[in-house]
């Protein structure tokens, strides 16, 4: 077995047609899809906020109860996998309540009800994220991991390109905020066509690993040293909608200068899409947490200087930049290594484990970062995540050291 974030050299990986199925493909066009759509809503939400007489502090709220019920709906949906070979089905279901969720936010503008629509979309992103995760090591041999998760990221950031590009034209053509928000369940409902129609449950393992039966609910040890990590690291990584709050603070409150907090958003997500595939193939290449450390650390830079990069359009749009690598490397690797560390029958249930608990660490760093912005603290909405940020890459330094001694 390979040691914990490494691979096999390049010699013994199996040629493109091993993993380049259209299950693979399915997953793929139903990220991106799904992502056009929740990201369509996403990058117009602040401003629809904004239009309801509802500022920071409400998009906190918003995004960390989301964040909340999003990791406990991981936790179920890897537990529910951990207990049924029909991940497809059940994902399927998973899609389709994220795009009816998004839709529903449109009827509303009370901040109760927007909440409640915005984490029913959210239970349904969790619920399917980790049977997704499975099917798609299912479709791959261990060495191609990294590529595999790198690929879907990349779809899932060009779905976010794609969303607020979207938004931000027909923003432009004087279409209301609602209708966008309704005009995005369409790409959300091509999501679920493509996850259903392309799929496949896979009956036994795949050749790279020996058969197992299905295993207790006992992770390994390590798995949980790696996770702990994961979690602590989140609690700095607050959502990443709060940078368009902070360009349209910086750029002003007219329409058109929104416009251009979506397309920095946009480029963002732009960046993230082209470093996903590339942060994964390095991974299967040398050293998969070796290059999640890195992205930590870039992570924990990135939130310090975005302390001071509010006012200041230079230092906003290199911080945007610097996210969209770190949040590239972050979403891809950790993925990557959980499913190096976990034997096949477990990884249904610690997929979802690993996203709850980074869900969690999301959570209190959104409420925190919005709450911090609400009472002016801007500088210290930042620094105190890449405290965290810090703390977490110096917890997985410490497990790549425990690992290479054990």
């Amino acid at each position: 077995m390979a040691p914990p974030g490494g691979s096999p050299k390049d010699a013994t990986l199996p040629g493109p047609q091993r993993w380049v199925t259209r299950g693979m493909l399915g997953i793929v066009f139903a990220t991106f899809f799904s992502d056009v759509g929740h990201e369509m809503a996403t990058s117009t939400l602040p401003m629809y906020l904004a239009a309801a007489g509802l500022g920071a502090a409400a998009l906190g709220l918003i995004e960390g109860l989301a964040d909340l019920l999003f990791s406990l709906s991981k936790l179920a949906g890897g537990w529910f996998g951990h207990h049924t070979d029909r991940k497809r089905v059940w994902g399927t279901l998973g899609y389709l309540m994220t795009a009816m969720g998004i839709g529903a936010i449109a009827f509303t503008q009370s901040l109760a009800a927007i909440v409640s629509a915005r984490s029913a979309a959210w239970l349904g992103r969790g619920f399917r994220s980790p049977l997704r995760d499975f099917m798609l090591a299912d479709e791959v041999g261990p060495t191609h991991f990294g590529r595999a998760y790198g690929i879907e990221r990349a779809a899932d950031m060009l779905g976010a390109v794609a969303g607020p590009l979207i938004a931000a034209f027909v923003l432009s053509l004087g279409v209301d905020l609602r209708s966008i928000i309704l005009m995005s369940v369409a790409p959300s409902l091509l999501a679920v066509v493509s996850f259903f129609g392309m799929t496949r449950d896979r009956a036994t393992p795949p050749r790279d690993e020996p058969h197992q039966t299905r295993a207790s609910h006992k992770l390994p040890a390590r798995f949980w040293f790696f996770t702990g990590g994961v979690a602590l690291f989140g609690v700095g990584d607050f959502s990443r909608t709060f940078l368009i709050f902070v360009a349209a603070t910086t750029f002003g409150e007219t329409t058109g200068t929104v416009s251009i907090a979506m397309l920095l958003y946009a480029a963002h997500n732009a960046v993230s899409a082209l470093v996903a595939y590339p942060a994964g193939r390095a991974g299967d290449r040398g050293s998969k947490l070796r290059v999640l450390i890195f992205g930590y650390g870039l992570g924990t830079g990135t939130n310090a200087l975005l302390a001071f990069a509010v006012g200041s359009p230079t230092l906003l749009v290199l911080s945007i930049a610097l996210s969209g690598m770190y949040i590239a490397v972050e979403e891809t690797l950790e993925k990557a290594v959980a499913a190096e560390l976990l034997p096949r029958d477990q990884r249904s249930l610690g997929l979802g484990v690993l996203a709850a608990a980074n869900a969690v660490g999301d959570m209190f760093s959104s409420i925190g970062v919005g709450l911090l912005l609400a009472y002016g603290h801007e500088r210290a909405a930042f620094l105190v995540p890449a405290l965290f940020g810090l703390a977490g890459t110096l917890w997985m330094i410490a497990f790549a050291r425990r690992s290479r001694n054990s």
